[in-house]
């Protein structure tokens, strides 16, 4: 099963939250924006629950991907706890009630390709996001920490990339599915993430950070000029090498969107 070469490979690179040296974290190098960005961070990677649930209940006759989306929830539920870690030791904290409300599951996709597709946009996203930050902020242990978490969220990516061209594979009608999934967040003047779509709303998170304040954050603060046209055409390319089409602008993708539903 190729989610047993995942499972062997993240044996060999993972990383532990007690590596992070949480001790040395100096408060005198910590920017308001870092408090900002990790209480994002960390509700962002709170949904990790309701992912895997969903993943399970709409993957339920895939084992291999199932196992895939246990091993890669591990490391999600790392990344949560590792920022409120880092919170902790400037004492700063997550309420456990407002990450406990974002526990219901995400409505499936309109196939099991599309909520794939999503989640390469997702992981993508905030690979890009994470590393870009990572340069930007000057506490070391935030910084390594970000560091991490890119890393991993490059390897997610690849791994959805891989069970979606495989899944495309043998089911060539889900295919504009996954194109109209691209269209729709491509198609974003800003960054978005499905968190964004899935949660709003939630009573619940009030005046909290979302991470949709960090995304806002860094395009306000931290992202340079043309880098959401960076991170966008980083997208579609990804998705013209699952499909073989040419994704190179939002209207080459709703050209190829209506040829593949007529």
């Amino acid at each position: 099963m190729h989610s047993f070469d995942v499972f062997r490979h993240y044996e060999r690179l993972h990383w532990n939250v007690a590596d992070l040296t949480l001790d040395t974290v100096d408060p005198a190098l910590v920017e308001p924006e870092y408090v900002t960005l990790a209480k994002s961070a960390a509700m962002g990677e709170s949904n990790v629950i309701a992912a895997v649930h969903g993943f399970l209940d709409e993957f339920v006759d895939d084992y291999d991907f199932s196992t895939f989306a246990v091993v890669w929830g591990y490391q999600e539920v790392q990344h949560h706890y590792a920022f409120r870690s880092w919170l902790a030791a400037i004492g700063e904290s997550v309420d456990d009630a407002v990450v406990g409300a974002m526990r219901a599951p995400y409505a499936p996709g309109t196939t099991p390709s599309a909520t794939l597709a999503t989640n390469i946009i997702s992981e993508l996203t905030v690979n890009h996001v994470y590393r870009a930050v990572s340069q930007w902020v000057h506490e070391p242990v935030l910084k390594t920490l970000l560091l991490n978490a890119s890393r991993d969220e490059s390897g997610h990516a690849r791994e959805f990339i891989h069970y979606t061209t495989a899944r495309l594979a043998r089911l060539p009608e889900e295919l504009p599915s996954v194109l109209e999934t691209l269209y729709v967040y491509s198609s974003e003047a800003r960054i978005k993430h499905p968190v964004s779509t899935f949660k709003s709303g939630i009573a619940e998170l009030g005046d909290h950070e979302t991470i949709d304040t960090g995304f806002e954050l860094f395009l306000e603060k931290i992202a340079a000029t043309g880098e959401l046209e960076v991170l966008h055409d980083k997208v579609r390319r990804t998705f013209a090498g699952i499909t073989g089409l040419d994704l190179s602008s939002n209207a080459k993708v709703r050209r190829a969107l209506a040829e593949a539903i007529s």
